[in-house]
């Protein structure tokens, strides 16, 4: 089954939610689940999920709803998340440290190999089972070692440098933390994470709340 040239980032989002609930009901060994419950787990409407799904296929069957394991599973294919995707980090700081440290991304198959820094004070230093290796190999490493996805968390002045670096080597998509927004040519895929605007957005939401109680 492949999936469709287009789909919206919102879609691929709401996948990533079914996943996660299906997850959690599958371990309680629930068998069946129907578009209404995922609906109510998400707070979309149940039509919506059929939308999402139907945009990948055929799924489930009227009045009995989804097999949770099948479900579950062909989520799985489409998101890619039924293969391992070895990684690298460029940047050794906290941010990159505290992400290879973490074990979600092992659970989530994205396997963070070794990251990258030009500190040489940083060199040669072990994050979990990752070795911090200068700025300099990446090329070489990536190459030799089949890496498909890589993580910037260098500070914004470097960040542009690392995503023509990655780009270069083969990367195959760029996951940014830097503070500043990244240009790279196709067909490297490449998606910014900014953290500060993500929080602004938090405050103004709760600034806006306390605003309409005053």
């Amino acid at each position: 089954m492949s999936s469709p040239r287009k789909v919206s980032d919102s879609t691929v989002r709401r996948l990533s939610f079914y996943l996660r609930i299906l997850k959690e009901i599958r371990g309680r060994g629930v068998q069946t689940v129907s578009s209404a419950k995922l609906a109510e787990s998400t707070r979309v409407t149940s039509a919506q999920v059929r939308k999402d799904l139907s945009a990948f296929g055929n799924f489930g069957v009227r009045g009995r709803g989804y097999d949770v394991a099948e479900l579950q599973d062909h989520i799985l294919r489409i998101l890619g998340l039924d293969r391992t995707w070895r990684t690298i980090v460029v940047g050794a700081g906290r941010l990159g440290s505290a992400l290879t440290s973490s074990e979600d991304f092992s659970r989530q198959r994205f396997s963070i190999v070794s990251l990258f820094d030009n500190d040489a004070a940083k060199i040669g230093r072990r994050v979990g089972d990752a070795e911090v290796r200068p700025i300099e190999d990446l090329e070489r490493f990536v190459q030799a070692e089949d890496i498909q996805i890589g993580i910037i968390t260098t500070p914004a002045k470097y960040a542009q440098e690392a995503a023509d670096r990655l780009a270069r080597a083969g990367i195959r998509g760029i996951l940014n933390f830097a503070p500043t927004r990244l240009e790279v040519a196709d067909p490297v895929r490449l998606r910014n994470v900014n953290l500060a605007v993500e929080l602004e957005g938090l405050t103004f939401a709760i600034a806006d709340v306390a605003g309409d109680s005053a």
